[in-house]
């Protein structure tokens, strides 16, 4: 299900009572405010305001519902506490048809709600800048490309040309004994065949682009490399990317790509 479609599912839920709980919490190791994990000392703070005004009302039942989803977030962040990025976004329910999570690499406001419903409007928000998009990195003989959402990198692929039977295909990184494959030596067919026509050279990487926009739910995409390099492969696309940035990123790390690429 593509995070769009998850949104809607998010908004189109109620419950007949207050049973849905919606967490907003930043957990960014690189923001001055999180230094030493201050994000656990938020997400507790922030449960225990919520219990101390179910408490209040005198409603037990809610208050049973309120500590069933409590106890089922705070396992869920403890369990992964070691892996935690730019923010954590969760929706859950005591009623157990609703457990939704998301792990981002954007910035998060922290905020506690709740409601009968998910509050949906800051993961919204997100979602508009941040939407599922692939970030195209046409090289000389190879096309990495990164499968992103909510700034977060899903998948990271490499295709490589093959000058022999003229196709891409996608790169194997180890081979079956467990090393890493090492490129073959047809640079002077490829240089040759690649200086012909640059935009023939990457036509064959289209049909693999189409299909995986298909498949990932690729609102945007973005085309980064050198210029000769990226204009050739953006003139062998059925539409125009988002953006195109000249700038070979190919061996940077894919933080670092989304960094250069989705927030500049």
């Amino acid at each position: 299900m593509t995070i769009n479609k998850e949104i809607e599912a998010l908004k189109a839920y109620t419950s007949m009572d207050r049973s849905v709980l919606s967490i907003y919490l930043n957990t960014n190791p690189a923001d001055p405010e999180q230094l030493n994990g201050a994000w656990a000392i938020h997400l507790k703070s922030g449960l225990k305001r919520i219990g101390e005004y179910i408490e209040a009302s005198g409603d037990e039942k809610e208050l049973k519902a309120f500590n069933k989803v409590k106890e089922k977030v705070k396992n869920e962040m403890e369990k992964n506490s070691l892996e935690l990025r730019k923010g954590a976004v969760i929706f859950a329910s005591a009623n157990e048809d609703l457990w939704s999570v998301h792990y981002v690499q954007v910035p998060v406001k922290t905020n506690f709600y709740w409601e009968d419903h998910p509050v949906t409007e800051q993961l919204e928000y997100m979602y508009k800048a941040y939407p599922e998009a692939g970030i195209i990195m046409p090289s000389f003989g190879e096309v990495r490309i990164l499968d992103t959402a909510l700034g977060f990198v899903r998948d990271d692929v490499t295709f490589k040309y093959d000058p022999v039977s003229e196709t891409w295909n996608e790169k194997v990184k180890i081979d079956s004994r467990g090393r890493r494959a090492v490129a073959d030596s047809k640079t002077a067919v490829l240089d040759t065949h690649y200086r012909v026509n640059a935009s023939t050279f990457y036509k064959g990487m289209r049909t693999t682009v189409e299909q995986l926009r298909k498949k990932r739910g690729w609102r945007e995409y973005h085309v980064a490399g050198e210029a000769e390099m990226a204009n050739a492969f953006t003139d062998t696309l059925r539409d125009s990317p988002a953006s195109c940035v000249y700038k070979n990123l190919n061996n940077s790390k894919a933080n670092e790509v989304i960094n250069q690429i989705l927030e500049k």
